[in-house]
Order: C-alpha cells, then sequence, then structure tokens
C-alpha cells in the first residue's frame, strides 16, 4: 500500500482481534505468511501492513468456509493484519473469505479486505456510526460473492462505506485515482468545475468554477448545483466519480444539467467543451491607491485557488516577488478555494506567522486533542494582512484562514465559510484505487469547532460595509481620476479588505 497522506501515517496499522466477532477464524496448525501489497519497502523500520496468507488446506477451508457464509467453494483466502514483530502475530486478526469464480471480483474481494482494515483502524470514528464494523465486512463478502464484474463489486464497497455516514470517506477506482492525481498536480483536461458534496443535502454543487474555463464562460457559477452528466443522474454519486464523468480528451464535449444556486426551480441544459485546464494555484497583483493621510501606497495581492503540491512553493514567490516590489500591505483571497492539502495549506500559513505558534488543533478518534505547532518559525513579512473568504472556502483554507485569524496575523473579510472540519487520509490500494478516509477532526487554534459550522469573518461584505469603503475611496484617490478602475479594485470585498488595511495603517498598527 502506497500512503499518500501527507499528515497522517496511515501504514501503522495495529488491529486487536475482537473475541466476539464471527469472522475470527482460528489458524489451521501450519501456516505460511506472504506479505503483499507494499509497493514501497522500509528498511529497517517497524512497519505494520497488511497481507495475505493462502493455506493450501482446501478442504479444512470449503469446511470453514461453509461454517461462515453458508456454503463451500473450492478455496478460501485468509486475509490478516498483524506488526512485523513475531510476538504481534498472536494478535493478529484473521478474516477468512470464499473467493470469487470471477478474477475481477476477486481482485476487488481483496481491495474490500484492504480498505475494510484501513477504516477498522484509522476511521475518526471507534463506534463506526454505531455498527459491528466486522458483521458488514461478513455482509459485503456475500453480497459481492455472486457477482461477474468489477464495476458491480467496488459498488458494493461504496455501499459499505456510506453506512459510515460519512460523505468524505470514499473509495475511487484506478482510473479515477488517476485523475485524481492529475488535478493534485496541477494540470488535467476537463471543463474547470471544483465540485463537493453538501454534507447537510447530499447533492453535488458547484465550489468554484476556474477563471476563464468552458464552465466559466458558460455561465455556471459557485453554489449551483449539478443534476445530470450526460443524460445521467448523480444522485448517490460522490465528488470524484462525477469529476471523473466531467473529464476527457481535450476537443471532447460532455453536456450537463445545472440548478441554478438563486432561482432554485431553474434547470438548464449547457454543453461545454473540454479544454487543457491549467491550475496554477497562484496569481498575484499589486494594487496602487491613497492613504486618508494622502500618502500613496502599494498592497499586494495574492489569489490562491487550490491547495495543490506547488501552492507552497508558488506562495513563497508570490511574496517575495511583491516584497521586492515595495508592497505595504497584503490581501490573500481565499475565496472559493476548495481546498486540497493539508501540509500546503500549514506550509503557507508559516510563511505569516513568527515563533511557535499553534496552527490547527486535531483531534482523533480517541478524541485526543494534538496541536501541530510551528518550531520557530519565521515570517516572509510583517506587513498588514487581510484574508478574504466566502461559502466556497472549504477544508484547507479554513485551516489557513483559522491559523492566520487566531493567532492574531489577519483580518477576516467576507462571507462565511463552507464548514468542513474534517481531514482525510489518502491511500492507494494495491489494484491502483486509492481509499479517502477521514482520520481527524480538526479546530482552529481557538479551538473554534468548524464542521458544518464554517468560520464567519470579522467583516462582511455586506451593502453598509461596502458604501464606506466607496466612500472612503472616493475621497482618498480623487485627485486620481484619470486612472481606470481595474477589475480588482472594483471587487467589492476587496474594497472592503482596502479600507481594513487602510484602517489599520492609519492607526498606525502592525500585525
Amino acid at each position: 500500500m502506497k500512503n499518500l497522506c501527507l499528515n497522517f501515517d496511515c501504514n501503522k496499522l495495529s488491529i486487536p482481534p475482537k473475541p466476539n466477532s464471527v469472522f475470527l477464524v482460528p489458524p489451521p496448525p501450519c501456516r505460511l505468511w506472504f506479505p503483499t501489497w507494499n509497493r514501497n519497502k522500509v528498511n529497517n523500520q517497524k512497519t505494520r501492513k497488511l497481507s495475505v496468507s493462502v493455506s493450501l488446506k482446501e478442504q479444512w477451508l470449503e469446511s470453514a468456509a461453509k461454517h461462515a457464509f453458508g456454503f463451500g467453494v473450492s478455496a478460501t483466502f485468509f486475509f490478516s493484519i498483524f506488526c512485523d514483530s513475531p510476538s504481534a502475530l498472536a494478535e493478529s486478526l484473521t478474516v477468512a473469505f470464499p473467493v470469487s469464480r470471477a478474477p475481477e471480483v476477486n481482485a476487488v474481494q481483496r481491495t474490500l479486505v484492504e480498505a475494510w482494515g484501513l477504516i477498522r483502524e484509522t476511521f475518526v470514528d471507534p463506534t463506526y456510526n454505531h455498527q459491528d464494523w466486522d458483521l458488514k465486512l461478513q455482509q459485503t463478502m456475500v453480497e459481492m460473492f455472486p457477482l461477474n464484474s468489477a464495476d458491480a463489486a467496488y459498488t458494493k464497497i461504496r455501499g459499505m462505506l456510506s453506512t459510515l455516514g460519512d460523505p468524505f470517506t470514499r473509495i475511487i477506482s484506478p482510473k479515477e485515482y488517476q485523475g485524481f492525481r492529475i488535478g493534485s498536480d496541477g494540470n488535467l483536461q476537463g471543463v474547470g468545475l471544483f465540485i463537493n458534496i453538501e454534507p447537510r443535502t447530499g447533492h453535488l454543487v458547484v465550489l468554484s468554477c476556474i477563471e476563464g474555463s468552458p464552465a466559466a464562460r458558460a455561465g455556471i457559477h459557485q453554489g449551483d448545483e449539478l443534476v445530470e452528466i450526460n443524460g445521467e443522474r448523480l444522485d448517490g454519486l460522490d465528488s470524484e466519480a462525477a469529476a471523473q464523468r466531467l473529464r476527457g480528451n481535450a476537443g471532447t464535449t460532455v453536456t450537463v444539467k445545472v440548478k441554478d444556486s438563486v432561482k432554485k426551480s431553474s434547470i438548464r441544459e449547457v454543453k461545454l467543451p473540454r479544454e487543457n485546464i491549467k491550475l496554477s494555484p497562484i496569481s498575484s497583483a499589486i494594487i496602487p491607491h491613497r492613504l486618508p493621510t494622502g500618502q500613496f501606497t502599494k498592497t499586494g495581492y495574492v489569489k490562491l485557488s487550490a491547495f495543490s503540491q506547488t501552492a507552497a512553493e508558488d506562495m513563497k514567490n508570490a511574496i517575495q516577488e511583491l516584497e521586492n516590489q515595495g508592497v505595504h500591505s497584503y490581501i490573500l483571497d481565499l475565496r472559493n478555494n476548495p481546498g486540497g492539502l493539508v501540509k500546503a495549506g500549514l506550509d503557507v500559513a508559516q510563511m505569516w506567522l513568527d515563533g511557535d505558534e499553534t496552527l490547527v488543533n486535531t483531534i482523533d478518534r480517541n478524541g485526543n486533542m494534538l496541536p501541530i505547532t510551528m518550531v520557530d518559525g519565521h515570517a516572509i513579512t510583517h506587513d498588514p494582512l487581510v484574508v478574504i473568504v466566502n461559502e466556497g472556502s472549504a477544508s484547507a483554507s479554513e485551516i489557513l484562514a483559522g491559523a492566520l485569524h487566531d493567532n492574531g496575523r489577519a483580518i477576516l473579510v467576507g462571507h462565511k465559510t463552507f464548514g468542513k472540519g474534517k481531514i482525510q487520509s489518502v491511500t492507494e490500494l494495491h489494484d491502483g484505487s486509492a481509499l479517502f478516509v477521514t482520520v481527524a477532526k480538526y479546530l482552529s487554534p481557538a479551538l473554534h469547532d468548524i464542521d458544518q459550522v464554517g468560520i464567519t469573518p470579522d467583516i462582511q461584505c455586506t451593502t453598509e460595509m461596502l458604501n464606506s469603503a466607496m466612500e472612503a475611496s472616493a475621497k482618498n484617490n480623487n485627485s486620481n481620476k484619470k486612472n481606470s478602475v481595474s477589475s480588482l479594485e472594483a471587487d467589492s470585498c476587496i474594497m472592503v479588505a482596502e479600507h481594513e488595511l487602510d484602517m489599520k495603517e492609519s492607526k498606525g498598527t502592525a500585525s
């Protein structure tokens, strides 16, 4: 198994036996252990891993299978999750199940047990939504046995995961996972939509559109609901599966039905061309203006659209470039940023903070709180900072906004954020599929619960605040009318942010 989680070690599995579990099958006297599914072998480390052992005692296994499942098969697999140390073998959990006659289903059976074991050890809710997780494996195996296709077998895994009551814990196929990796690397072929499941309704909603993308040009907006893709309803489909259907070779088209976020009853059909989409997470600019004192100043504007693998390095370069150009304050725009890699969010936070500040507090499955703190941090800049957020700011965006706000580094402007206070690990499974598991909840440094609540900014972009900012802007820039107002300066929330920076500057305070 290849663990792709950057913040949590999901390889360290320790699964004690459950005495009353129907899946605790006593081992035969002689057994050979064949470690498998571990693509990256790490020498001299005590790692725990999923392993499969195959016994050749067909007659005994047939009997065990009949006892456990009520019908006999020609062979049975034993899956065990155990530590490398010999003493840990006594604590291993053995799972017996009948091998499907369809090879493609048999491969998914392995994936099922692998996913089940990771959930059993790392899922944030140790009650598994108040159900017997061992019994759930047995039921799913029985349902999967007569199937003839891998797609149908994957559907059974998804059904098992759905009983956890967490839309963010899910499995995606090898093909879908390749698309996910392409997206996090910063390049894809598609229509330019960021989508996610709205936890309260289960509907697929648009978090944001990439500027200039086919979706943006078609007038699809943040908050719109995705209803159909190429004539197929999306009920019960997770966000990654839907995104996979939207992706495709540049030059092809995809037809979507979208429910307007404002006119709830309005559903329109749009034909979108697929194009090469460059997911550059950073864009920056300098906004010149005058302070109430008449002094000319420059504000560095940085838009962060996603927390991809390059986000932190790109942010560092952008800040350093703006510093070289002599900016005096900053606006960090996280609007419609759906999140991404948590580590990238934490790395960006450290660029604005000093010392040993707490960035976020995680809460594990046992309720233990673990603060993630900096170690002797040194900010790139100490200039005043305003962070802009809205309903499309989610996950890592909320971690970053909370870290900067609760540590007194930034003022928050905009609208209440999405409210995703859970962290997922991503683990590549043996067949190339990937399992997303919610492994922790998080609280902001000031211990504010964000999940399904969001972060309320200090200053909201209301009409009253906008009018105040516009009056101040007109007064301060009255002598500079010959210069046209840029699209950034015409943005209502940016105007409010600039007003807050002007007020901070005029008071002589520093953040």
